[in-house]
């Protein structure tokens, strides 16, 4: 008896051993698919000014793109969700990046910005598949404080993406100017469908929702009647406004007003992401000793403070570009309690409709984004001020949003 007890642990070691490399190769292949949102439009964020000049556009005009690119990549998400939910994963993502290499072959064509802004459609479109299933497959395959925990992980691997995005960007616009950068994307497309179908299905068919796709989307508004999920979806949202709205105005901000050379934009762009990862391993660590729901309430009082203290260095003027930086890079570090922790329980009460939770809580995020780009795009005035004050509306907002979740029985 022994013996058996003995030879079947030591088949569950070696099993778990053999375990480990496909474990490894679907967490790199999930944070190369959820990296999409960031590598999409971080990557061209130093050839802004220099593709305003060349198109004849503005700046308001070049702002135009990203939140081109977030209405397609909200809205793209609320089909993706029951596509996967009824056929699985890997299909709807295969199609998807194979929607987001020809948008981005359209973006390296363009003439003008109007044209740009329609490639950016279709580019988000086929990017927020990866993004949304990505999410789900997460769930999938982890539950509760360990989802929670996974997707931490996740975003802090897939944070390489923009942190090297702007200072790569800011190299291929010297170098070969920034038709070529989406021409890059183009090769990354390529690369992650062809990485898609080295892992497993993750969504067998026994789990698969079989309801027509109607009735799956007339479920949203089923969803959006849960109180908990809006308040975790909405924690993550407005925070989302205030992130899309510094993507949308630091290249202005630095480049333009404080003028930072394009080259050196990525470096300080690079700093708030290494703030987000260092946010993510603490978030990693700490949510399998605390709530997550605590940590996120710790989080968004830490975006409101930082929001404040922007709103004001941003329309002083006091501390100059450092004045601006620093709250900026610690508003934007306060992700890595923010958005694993809001997705994570949103999630929670759904496995079953993970795709759609997920596709939904998607669409209200970047949604708030495009609300937090247009903003700034809106307001441009030339100065920073824009730009503090819709952050700093969205940090309250944010903090303010926890109070929808009710305390779950």
């Amino acid at each position: 008896m022994s013996q058996e007890i003995a030879s079947t642990a030591y088949g569950d070691i070696v099993a778990e051993e053999q375990r480990k490399p496909q474990r490894v190769r679907v967490l790199a292949v999930l944070s190369a698919l959820m990296g999409f949102a960031s590598i999409s439009t971080d990557l061209y964020l130093p050839a802004m000014p220099t593709m305003a000049r060349d198109l004849g556009a503005d700046a308001g005009g070049m702002e135009l793109t990203v939140s081109g690119f977030l209405i397609g990549f909200s809205l793209g998400q609320l089909l993706w969700g029951p596509l996967g939910d009824r056929y699985g994963r890997r299909i709807p993502v295969a199609v998807g990046l194979v929607l987001f290499v020809i948008g981005s072959a359209g973006c390296a064509l363009s003439g003008s910005a109007s044209e740009m802004i329609a490639w950016r459609l279709v580019q988000a479109v086929g990017a927020c598949s990866g993004v949304v299933l990505s999410r789900a497959m997460v769930r999938d395959l982890y539950e509760g404080n360990r989802a929670a925990q996974m997707l931490s992980t996740l975003i802090t691997v897939m944070a390489v993406a923009p942190l090297l995005g702007p200072m790569i960007g800011g190299q291929v616009l010297a170098i070969a100017g920034w038709r070529m950068i989406f021409w890059l994307l183009v090769v990354v497309g390529l690369v992650t469908l062809a990485a898609l179908f080295t892992i497993p299905e993750t969504l067998s068919a026994q789990r698969r929702n079989r309801a027509p796709l109607l009735s799956a989307l007339q479920g949203y508004l089923d969803l959006l009647s849960r109180r908990r999920l809006l308040g975790f979806a909405a924690a993550g949202g407005f925070f989302y406004a205030g992130i899309y709205a510094y993507i949308a105005g630091t290249p202005f901000a630095f480049i333009e007003f404080y003028h930072v050379p394009p080259q050196f934009y990525g470096v300080l762009f690079a700093l708030g992401i290494v703030g987000i990862m260092l946010a993510n391993v603490a978030n990693a660590r700490l949510v399998t000793r605390f709530e997550s729901r605590r940590l996120l309430r710790i989080g968004t009082a830490g975006a409101a403070a930082c929001g404040l203290a922007l709103l004001f260095t941003g329309t002083t003027g006091w501390g100059g570009l450092m004045g601006l930086a620093l709250p900026l890079f610690v508003f934007v570090s306060w992700s890595g309690l923010i958005v694993a922790n809001s997705i994570g329980g949103a999630l929670q009460d759904f496995p079953e409709r993970a795709g759609a939770v997920s596709a939904l809580v998607g669409a209200m995020h970047y949604g708030c984004g495009i609300i937090g780009s247009a903003a700034v795009s809106a307001l441009a005035d030339g100065t920073p001020t824009p730009l503090a004050l819709v952050i700093a509306i969205a940090g309250i907002g944010s903090f303010v949003s926890l109070f929808l979740i009710p305390a779950k029985r």
